[in-house]
């Protein structure tokens, strides 16, 4: 799954200092023995993420790992979602794969069915049968499971509330789309005289969103028919609904470069230049950046529900990442025990007291209630997915939906463009990538 990047690529290696054994009884004795002795170096890559929103969770779990196996190395590597599918790609081909790698959830599937990813044994994890499943899923292929969910995300509205108010009167954001394109018109007014202002920013090429008005109208990417084929489906007239709906929301309202990505859309908010955007909560992180941003913002800076078509919240993808271990790693049983740590209740709460959607639903209740949280969390059992396809991965890396958009965008019409757009996911969508 592509998320904002704020990180660098970096490798460090974290080497363990020696402890003393447990004081346990002559099991446990002989276990923490046996771990005391093993040796290897475990290569992790992780996103960008982890080293910028929760680099206290990376530390705790590396000291930890180092306090039970002390003669072991681990190599932390941060990659970037613009590379990490081709380095890995290639890492593979040279029999140099890391052993534990994160995976976005709609990039599982590529590498389960080319033989990459080793199966996992579910029952030794923690909170394994309250696991979301619209992680799990990404993660099973024939009834069998080939990664951990590692945490969850669901986009929501992300709003600059001084100027809501300003607008408006109120600093919160309409319960309906109606009200909300009718405060977004008064927002848009109020900046009239700032260059490229934008009320709601909507790149044209986010097709998360898109997507998301397709499923509001009752549309799909694609479906599994009865011929045990996947085709596509976006030329039926549920999607060209959702598809035509937020075309014509990014044309009254983006007023920068309709062809810019949503990577940077936090340094937009970040920056002023738009009073609301469609996001994941965790993006507002990035707009509070010195840099990127404005750590003014703090107190500002709120996240809701995103109004959608037909009175009712927009449908929400499941976004999320998973950890694997790869299938031809020869530290096998070091690099399970340590995605084991970095997935324990233990870990998930330092994730979920952070405001990032644990990967399981009995940490998540408590966010359904918090205001930093109760938007993405409530999003979570409702929230739609692409497609569980051989193909999708080859459907995200030729840009299939990315290229539909600017197309129409350009001036292509809605039923071209899908007609389009469909013919190329069927010739893809079956094919292991």
């Amino acid at each position: 799954m592509k998320r904002q990047l704020t990180a660098a690529i970096g490798l460090a290696a974290l080497v363990a200092g020696a402890v003393g054994c447990s004081s346990g009884g002559s099991a446990g004795q002989d276990a923490a023995a046996s771990a005391a002795a093993e040796t290897g170096v475990v290569t992790v890559w992780l996103m960008g993420e982890a080293q910028t929103n929760w680099p206290e969770l990376v530390q705790q779990v590396n000291d930890e790992f180092a306090a039970k196996y002390p003669k072991a190395e681990l190599h932390l590597r941060y990659q970037t979602w613009k590379d990490k599918v081709g380095n890995l790609d290639e890492a593979l081909k040279a029999n140099n794969a890391p052993d534990v790698v994160e995976l976005g959830n709609t990039e599982t599937m590529k590498y389960i069915l080319n033989g990459s990813l080793a199966p996992v044994d579910r029952s030794s994890y923690d909170n394994n049968e309250t696991w979301i499943r619209g992680l799990v899923d990404t993660c099973t292929y024939q009834d069998k499971l080939f990664c951990v969910p590692y945490y969850a995300g669901a986009r929501v509205a992300l709003y600059n509330s001084a100027m809501f108010k300003e607008a408006t009167g109120s600093e919160a954001v309409p319960a309906t789309e109606e009200e909300l394109l009718s405060a977004l018109d008064r927002v848009q007014s109020d900046n009239r005289g700032q260059k490229s202002f934008s009320a709601l920013y909507l790149p044209g090429p986010y097709w998360y969103a898109a997507m998301s008005y397709v499923a509001a109208y009752g549309g799909s990417i694609a479906r599994f028919d009865d011929t045990g084929r996947w085709h596509g489906t976006l030329s039926e007239p549920k999607a060209r609904q959702g598809i035509s709906h937020f075309v014509g929301l990014v044309k009254k309202y983006n007023h920068g470069d309709l062809k810019a990505d949503e990577l940077d859309q936090a340094s937009v908010l970040g920056k002023h230049r738009t009073a609301m955007l469609y996001g994941n909560g965790w993006e507002v992180a990035g707009a509070l950046e010195p840099l990127s941003g404005d750590p003014k913002l703090k107190d500002v800076l709120k996240v809701t529900t995103m109004p959608g078509p037909n009175g009712k919240p927009l449908p929400s993808f499941i976004g999320g990442s998973d950890l694997a271990v790869t299938a031809g790693s020869k530290v096998h049983g070091l690099a399970e025990d340590w995605v084991r740590m970095f997935t324990s209740a233990k870990s998930q709460q330092v994730l979920a007291d952070k405001d990032t959607l644990p990967n399981n639903l009995t940490q998540l209740a408590p966010l359904k209630s918090k205001p930093a949280t109760a938007a993405a969390a409530n999003a979570v059992p409702d929230a739609w997915f692409t497609p569980v396809a051989p193909g999708w991965a080859a459907i995200e890396k030729q840009k299939v939906l990315v290229e539909m958009l600017d197309d129409i965008l350009a001036g292509a019409s809605v039923e071209a463009a899908t007609t389009a757009a469909d013919a190329r996911i069927d010739q893809l969508i079956n094919n292991p990538s």
